[in-house]
């Protein structure tokens, strides 16, 4: 793996609190009193200050670099061999992280300065349910550093807003997105989702329409999970029909309305960056880049994951424990994975692929080395074939129609023999 002790790292902040869950909901979140969400910001600030010790534990990570000077590491194996970096995007998650008052957010946010060198240019993103950002939090955004909002919209019918637990309107939304450029708030995402209860081929285009007319310059589209994990999915695979369950398009109507997502989005001025978002010219999501790129990123609270290169040139991934009451007792153990060669360079291809403009092969031979990339040919070849990859001189990168079976050709790239990749190579 090349260093990235050049690379600012990015910072995940989980806030795992809603006033409803949706159906179709799979994170780990849920609806708690505000006594749980004091003693939950707590615990984060905690983990946060605590950062240089669960560093270390990652066995000399390089990541330390990022601490501001005297933070308390002492290892010299975790010493940088380059000036610091910085951090330059924070990321609050949910759950609704807009629920949050302005001082529990400010304390959040002092932790991390407190502990992290913060570029002034940073990208801090907030995600909001619509109709559910105070006034007084609104206003303060901009002042505790926060420059971009991402809107849970996933439609603009309120039929089937409703249908799913959403309690905001159409007119709630738009007023919503007025009030934060009011506010200062430029950078805003909209969320839409595909396939929910009672959508049709006719709604969806009105739902796309109406964010296309907002202005905004980010827009995210997902195409409905079913998996056990949310109340929706496990109804579907009973073949219930709560939750509107026996409404839900086919997975052919669905896969046709993210098609026409991505057409009418790039007919607009909004074309498609990776797989899921689709951003106006240089206002793609700075944070979300490094989970694609590989760069690092810490994650902190509950289901909270992070990236980490180390000190003998390989990777680590840190994932911290789903369970709440777990979590608060502030003795949950992480689950710390070494990141292999091999499956570095799976990573490097099914994230990278993720990305419009695709993965360059002098870059990855540049990573891993020719004889690794060369035993992925057959992987390539076999998908051209079927016109879900295509080559673009030096670049690979997915057609549309891999886009629709991104799933299926990321499975493509898994277990490559191992003894086919030579050890790390220095970039």
């Amino acid at each position: 793996m090349p260093s990235t002790e050049s690379s600012p790292l990015g910072i995940y902040l989980s806030i795992p609190f809603c006033r409803a869950k949706c159906s179709y909901c799979n994170f780990a979140s849920g609806v708690f009193g505000g006594e749980r969400m004091d003693t939950y910001v707590d615990r984060l600030c905690q983990e946060i200050r605590q950062t240089p010790q669960r560093v270390q534990k990652t066995t000399g990570v390089h990541q330390v670099s990022r601490l501001r000077p005297g933070a308390g590491l002492t290892d010299s194996r975790n010493l940088p061999s380059r000036p610091p970096a910085c951090v330059d995007t924070i990321y609050f998650g949910g759950g609704t992280p807009s629920l949050l008052s302005i001082q529990r957010m400010h304390e959040i946010l002092q932790a991390l300065h407190d502990v992290f060198s913060v570029a002034p240019n940073a990208e801090i993103t907030v995600e909001c349910a619509p109709g559910q950002l105070s006034d007084a939090l609104r206003e303060a955004l901009p002042a505790l550093g926060t420059n971009r909002v991402s809107l849970g919209v996933q439609s603009f019918v309120d039929r089937e807003a409703a249908a799913v637990g959403r309690s905001h309107t159409r007119a709630v939304v738009l007023e919503e997105i007025a009030r934060l450029r009011d506010a200062g708030i430029r950078d805003i995402n909209l969320d839409l989702i595909a396939g929910l209860p009672h959508q049709t081929a006719g709604s969806w285009r009105e739902s796309l329409a109406v964010a296309v007319s907002t202005g905004v310059p980010h827009l995210s589209v997902y195409m409905l999970d079913v998996d056990e994990d949310s109340r929706l999915g496990r109804e579907m695979l009973g073949a219930g029909s709560r939750y509107g369950a026996a409404n839900v398009p086919d997975e052919q109507a669905i896969a046709a309305m993210y098609s026409e997502a991505c057409e009418q989005f790039a007919a607009a001025g909004i074309p498609q960056y990776e797989i899921s978002n689709f951003a106006r010219p240089g206002r793609e999501s700075r944070h979300n880049l490094k989970y694609w790129t590989r760069e690092p990123y810490l994650g902190f609270g509950l289901d909270a994951h992070s990236f980490l290169p180390t000190c003998d040139g390989n990777a680590v991934r840190v994932a911290t424990t789903d369970d709440l009451t777990e979590y608060l007792t502030g003795n949950a153990p992480q689950a710390i994975t070494s990141v292999s060669e091999s499956q570095a360079i799976e990573e490097a291809w099914f994230l990278g692929l993720r990305l419009n403009r695709g993965v360059s092969l002098s870059n990855m031979e540049r990573e891993f080395g020719p004889p690794a990339v060369n035993s992925f040919h057959p992987v390539l070849e076999e998908c051209e074939q079927e016109e879900l990859l295509e080559r673009d001189g030096d670049r690979v990168r997915l057609t549309p129609r891999g886009r629709l079976f991104a799933n299926e050709v990321f499975t493509r790239f898994l277990g490559v023999p191992p003894t086919e990749i030579p050890a790390a190579m220095e970039a």
